[in-house]
């Protein structure tokens, strides 16, 4: 199974926070799935560490090549194809990282490991 993780899905998962459902955490750490997190997560993370919304248990540059190695995670790229998708999602969440996030599950036909009750409101199947 292929899947893509959301923002929150990933940092819940390196940090064993117990807000990530026993499903989702079956599925990332389920060797035999191909884990993906987008470059947009990365993007996010690093703005809201450096603003001091959220806290990172080493620096941004060792924690997440580390945790993605260590657990398998592959980087998705955002390519054109992906953009070019993104001028036609509908609004229905407004917040950049998400749209790009519901956008690349859309057009790589992937489920997006998360719950965030907005994307519901898009055709991506979620694992929660």
């Amino acid at each position: 199974m292929r899947v893509l993780l959301d923002t929150h899905s990933f940092l819940w998962f390196i940090a064993g926070n117990e807000e990530l459902s026993d499903e989702a955490r079956a599925v990332i750490g389920d060797p035999e799935n191909e884990v993906l997190l987008s470059v947009a997560s990365l993007w996010e993370i690093s703005i809201k560490s450096s603003i001091g919304k959220i806290s990172l248990a080493m620096p941004f540059e060792e924690l997440i090549p580390d945790q993605m190695a260590q657990n398998n995670i592959e980087l998705l790229t955002i390519e054109v194809g992906h953009l070019a998708a993104l001028t036609t999602l509908p609004f229905h969440h407004r917040d950049p990282f998400d749209r790009m996030i519901i956008t690349q599950a859309m057009a790589e036909d992937l489920p997006i490991v998360g719950n965030d009750p907005i994307y519901e409101q898009y055709l991506v199947e979620m694992v929660w």
